[in-house]
């Protein structure tokens, strides 16, 4: 979670070695992981499957060089690299060059961080400069520079040449920078878990530049940073020892903002493609029941193309436990913006519905303890809309409303 203050307090921190060696387990090694995490088996399996993963994916290669007759990939590879570098400097000497500035505000943990970005083209490069930002933060939402640069970079690619391939020739073009100190660029030993809470803005902030270059072709801003709560038992004076002990990770998205001439995708999430945990999954990992999820009428910002819809989750012990949510949100304070006259999407928001009936708002981020018999709702952001409303097309209007993603307007 993003509550602490280096990354001594975010984990395990193992240095680089061999998990296997010559087809042999390192069996010190995964019981000094299984020792230090709630579910050993859980973190085993993850650690056996991406080891699956990497043996299927050698194997598959070992084929494609049978076939084809190749000792070696440098030739082919240096090839495509090459080829992707020409197609990417071509493409991007298309964008009209110039510097286009463009900041955003987000929730931050304990107060607002901005981003302030400045994208230069100049002929066949893209530079993205954060100079400006706000600097690092003592909570565990920090960014390292190399995770900034992903996504930063995958803002341009969302616009420019993104039907070239992703490889080092075609990121090549694009620099990316941030100051030392700076929360884009986190210095060891900076607390970065929950990094992609603002790092997954970070596409928002570049298309925001290059609605300025390229004017129409950028999207909407969307709910950007997963909602994905970890919940786990309470344990100590606030737990119920008679319920067994867990800890889950579901994900839950808002919605995307509008696309350029089609409406936003709801609960979809934007960036980073992660898909969310189907409701059977999680109440079978843990004793929690959902007892509601669903689209949230009204949350994507209207416009000629509306911003996708997020999504409402109840959520209660099915014991009756109290039992501990530690949350890594954003967008409850500052919304998703809408482009070219587009409204701004609904923002985030989560909090308690207690036994009494009362509701209790819960800040986006940080651990708390949902106490016995209470309810946990979170709904969450939708995206903003793109053009103005008067002109969204009658028959999409009344799909909507048909549909129930929108209520009459008073």
């Amino acid at each position: 979670g993003p509550d602490g203050r280096e990354i001594y307090e975010e984990g395990l921190h193992v240095p680089i070695m061999p998990l296997f060696e010559r087809g042999e387990i390192n069996a010190t090694l995964m019981r000094l992981i299984a020792a230090n995490v709630r579910d050993p088996m859980v973190a085993e399996g993850d650690l056996y499957s991406l080891a699956a993963c990497n043996r299927t994916g050698g194997e598959q290669l070992l084929k494609a060089l049978a076939e084809f007759e190749l000792e070696e990939l440098d030739t082919v590879g240096q090839r495509i690299i090459d080829t992707s570098r020409r197609a990417m400097a071509a493409e991007i000497s298309r964008v009209p060059d110039g510097r286009y500035r463009h900041a955003m505000t987000v929730d931050g943990y304990d107060s607002p961080i901005t981003v302030v970005c400045c994208l230069t083209v100049d002929g066949d490069a893209i530079d993205i400069d954060f100079d400006g930002t706000s600097p690092t933060s003592p909570r565990g939402i920090n960014v390292p520079l190399n995770y900034t640069e992903a996504y930063a970079s995958f803002g341009v690619r969302c616009v420019v040449g993104n039907d070239i391939p992703n490889n080092a020739g075609s990121l090549a073009a694009i620099t990316v920078r941030a100051p030392a100190g700076c929360i884009l660029n986190a210095e060891f030993p900076a607390a970065v878990s929950a990094r992609h809470a603002l790092g997954q803005m970070l596409p928002d902030v570049i298309l925001g530049c290059l609605e300025q270059a390229l004017p129409g072709r950028a999207p909407a801003e969307g709910a950007s940073c997963i909602w994905n709560p970890v919940l786990r038992s309470a344990s100590g004076a606030q737990g119920n020892f008679a319920s067994r002990a867990f800890v889950i990770n579901p994900i839950f998205n808002g919605g995307t903002g509008a696309r350029p001439t089609q409406d936003g995708l709801s609960t979809t999430a934007f960036p980073s493609g992660v898909r969310t945990t189907p409701t059977e999954v999680n109440e079978v990992s843990a004793p929690l029941v959902i007892r509601r999820r669903e689209y949230l009428p009204d949350t994507g910002g209207s416009g000629e193309y509306r911003g996708g819809l997020g999504q409402v989750i109840e959520i209660e012990h099915a014991e009756g436990a109290p039992f501990v949510i530690s949350k890594m949100f954003d967008r409850i304070d500052h919304a998703a913006q809408g482009r070219r006259g587009g409204e701004a999407g609904q923002p985030g928001r989560v909090f308690l519905r207690l036994a009494d009936g009362t509701e209790q708002s819960l800040r986006g981020k940080g651990r708390d303890t949902v106490p016995a018999g209470a309810i946990l709702v979170m709904e969450t952001p939708g995206g903003g809309g793109i053009g103005d409303a008067h002109d969204r097309n009658p028959a999409s209007v009344r799909a909507d409303m048909d549909a129930g993603l929108t209520t009459p307007s008073d």
